[in-house]
């Protein structure tokens, strides 16, 4: 074991981090859909192109006219001409908000976006305020809340304020959020998060499906208090109480459906295995087979968003690792405040990614990725070397070389094994395999009817759901099963 296993990591697994990486600005973009607002929309850009703070290393505003007949187009592209940090957009037809926000969104480069709307309803000089969570907690997304306690506020409608909140209560009870304010305009949140989360609501159910797909993406979600002004529909308030029965139906159609990933976002995943982040059940059953087998001392080879990860922490060190941008924020992210986790990008078959981390951990975590790997050889010499005299690789991969077939390829399975095949890789290796058991009987034949008979590339978000539903009852049935499980585990003990 090295004396200071902490410099260690952090020298040579990668960019290993502990406790977040909080920096001192970030750059901004505000998206500003805008509707008929030729009145108001020229002061409410004002406002925001004279936020100046040192919490914002760059602004950039980008405006969706989404089909104004009042002129409102002809005011924000003479803005844009006389300030580069404004871009202008236009619908050819009005399509609501989450359109005119899905339009912004794809032009925006900043580190954090946050929607803007042109009424002047919200105050911009509150925006360097939802910026200082990114900075100091590694916030995925702050929204300003009108409701929160604050130095002053100004008093509200009693009836709009009262539905707003009963809507909001409705959301937080399915979402399981303590957010205070789902209709809040001022959502910001990092940018390739919220470009990885697929947008479909074009108009106001957009601030309901956010936040109910943040919540489970597992996002770390803060608030701040606002100021507020509200204008009244005699004034061009565009919500209706249709909007608020509509809000209620998407809370309800978004707690039902696991759309939470857009494709082509370079996550570094394959849509089954993103999927497969939304059956919590599941996780807890593949982390109850193998927790007894972890030790004090852990690294993790491909963490993801850390399914695992969560059901094995606290340890007197933990390093969670994987190669993708978009799972290594997320555990970076997750691991503020936990003095035990580290994160560090580790790709199984880069000896160099091991660095002098040799002989550190008791144990080496290896869940659905060998499977994945041209030289298996070289990814199992490099967890052996990660071990400690006596450390023990705990080696999950899918089982049966039958069931080999189209689930197989669209996840970039190299291989299927059998007990004997998995003990020949770990021996050859140098390890002493100490036992081998499966997992998961119950998928077997599920994963022959979709993989070889219906040639699928995935399972259904139905199947996932009745899966996620049925789980107690499979727990205590599977191994009544006379087949070997869908997965297999093996432990391999350093000599």
């Amino acid at each position: 074991m090295v004396n200071d296993p902490d410099k260690s990591l952090s020298a040579n697994c990668g960019e290993a981090t502990g406790g977040g990486q909080p920096g001192s600005s970030l750059s901004l973009s505000v998206l500003v859909p805008v509707y008929n607002e030729r009145h108001l929309v020229a002061a409410s850009l004002g406002h925001l192109l004279q936020i100046e703070h040192e919490s914002i290393s760059r602004l950039e505003v980008i405006v969706v006219d989404d089909c104004s007949t009042d002129g409102s187009y002809d005011v924000v592209q003479r803005i844009a001409d006389g300030d580069s940090r404004v871009t202008v957009l236009r619908h050819g037809t009005n399509r609501g908000k989450g359109a005119a926000i899905r339009t912004a969104l794809a032009a925006a480069t900043g580190d954090v976006s946050v929607v803007h709307d042109a009424d002047l309803e919200y105050n911009p000089g509150d925006l360097p305020a939802l910026l200082r969570p990114f900075l100091e907690e590694g916030a995925d997304a702050v929204y300003g809340s009108r409701y929160l306690s604050a130095a002053y506020r100004r008093v509200l409608m009693y009836r709009h304020t009262r539905n707003n909140r009963w809507v909001t209560a409705l959301a937080a009870w399915f979402s399981d959020l303590t957010v205070t304010d789902i209709e809040t305009c001022y959502k910001a949140i990092r940018t390739p998060l919220l470009k990885s989360i697929p947008l479909r609501s074009d108009d106001f159910r957009f601030e309901v499906e956010i936040t109910m797909k943040l919540a489970k993406r597992q996002a770390r979600i803060f608030e701040v208090p606002i100021r507020y002004m509200p204008r009244t529909q005699q004034e061009g308030k565009k919500i209706r109480t249709r909007d608020g029965m509509l809000a209620v139906l998407a809370i309800l159609r978004w707690w039902l459906i696991d759309d939470i990933y857009e494709t082509g976002t370079g996550d570094g995943g394959p849509s089954i295995l993103r999927d497969m982040e939304t059956a919590p059940r599941f996780n807890r059953w593949m982390a109850d087979a193998l927790r007894p087998h972890v030790g004090d001392r852990v690294l993790e080879i491909g963490s993801g968003i850390g399914n695992l990860t969560n059901h094995f922490v606290p340890r007197e060190l933990y390093v969670a690792s994987d190669i993708s941008d978009m799972y290594l924020a997320h555990l970076r992210s997750y691991s503020i405040g936990k003095p035990y986790l580290r994160v560090a990008r580790i790709d199984a078959e880069n000896t160099a990614d091991f660095g002098s981390s040799q002989g550190q951990f008791d144990t080496v975590l290896m869940v659905n990725v060998l499977e994945h790997l041209p030289d298996e050889q070289r990814a199992l010499g490099n967890v052996l070397s990660a071990l400690a005299p006596g450390g023990r690789a705990v080696i999950l991969v899918p089982q049966h070389p039958g069931l080999f077939g189209s689930l197989d390829v669209a996840l970039g399975h190299q291989r299927r094994y059998t007990p004997s095949t998995l003990t020949r890789s770990l021996e050859d290796a140098g390890f002493r395999v100490e036992g081998v058991f499966d997992f998961n009987r119950t998928a077997a034949p599920a994963w022959f009817v979709n993989g070889r008979l219906l040639r699928r590339t995935g399972f259904s978000r139905f199947q996932l759901k009745v899966l996620e539903v049925l789980l107690p009852v499979i727990r205590r049935i599977d191994r009544l099963w006379p087949w070997g499980g869908q997965s297999l585990v093996a432990l391999g003990v350093r000599r």
